[in-house]
């Protein structure tokens, strides 16, 4: 699976729970660049993802996620 379409499933996830979507995800986001995006709906938002996928993030991987490039990247790693 690629970047691509990685975004296309990871987006309305973001969308529904920061319950806006007045932002564009891209591999440089992060917390920092959308309004909402805080400690707990990042852990709502691995948790959809996690669901999404059928995948389940290491801590190291979560620890280690500075961007949505990162996350996206520890995704492919999951599925592959």
């Amino acid at each position: 699976m690629d970047n691509k379409e990685i975004f296309e499933r990871i987006t309305p996830i973001f969308t529904k729970v920061l319950e806006h979507n007045n932002f564009k995800l891209t591999e440089t986001t992060t917390t920092d660049d959308v309004d909402g995006w805080g400690s707990l709906t990042h852990m709502i938002i691995i948790e959809e993802i996690e669901k999404e996928f059928n995948i389940k993030f290491k801590l190291f991987d979560l620890m280690t996620m500075d961007n949505v490039g990162d996350l996206v990247k520890s995704i492919q790693s999951n599925i592959s």
